[in-house]
């Protein structure tokens, strides 16, 4: 088994309960760890037999483009797309933050952290 992560995938998005907020929009970063058998790509030194994480960003980049009320739904989505997309993924674990939220204070980012495992049985 082995690990990919990509860290600090940045985008612009309108996510958010606000009226304001689907106006405007933020800066978010998305972190995002899988795990998968690498054993075969370490061998072959092959594309094919690994997980693409032009694929992955691309996920990313794609599910926080389309708006969302709470960072939890669209961290849901990125978790059902990764894993209907790409066979080789065991474990998937993603965190959205919203950079400088909107909830008087100074805070610099709110968080959600979501993780998973792929249910083999079904």
């Amino acid at each position: 088994m082995g690990t990919i992560r990509l860290k600090n995938i940045r985008t612009f998005s309108y996510h958010g309960c606000l009226i304001e907020e689907g106006k405007i929009g933020s800066d978010y970063s998305v972190d995002l760890e899988i795990k998968c058998n690498l054993k075969k790509s370490a061998e072959s030194d092959n594309l094919k037999d690994t997980v693409d994480y032009v694929h992955l960003n691309k996920i990313v980049v794609e599910e926080m483009a389309i708006r969302s009320n709470l960072l939890e739904h669209v961290t849901k989505r990125i978790i059902v797309r990764a894993f209907a997309e790409i066979e080789n993924i065991s474990k998937i674990k993603v965190g959205v933050s919203k950079l400088n939220p909107p909830i008087g204070g100074d805070v610099e980012a709110v968080t959600i952290e979501m993780e998973e495992e792929r249910n083999f049985n079904l």
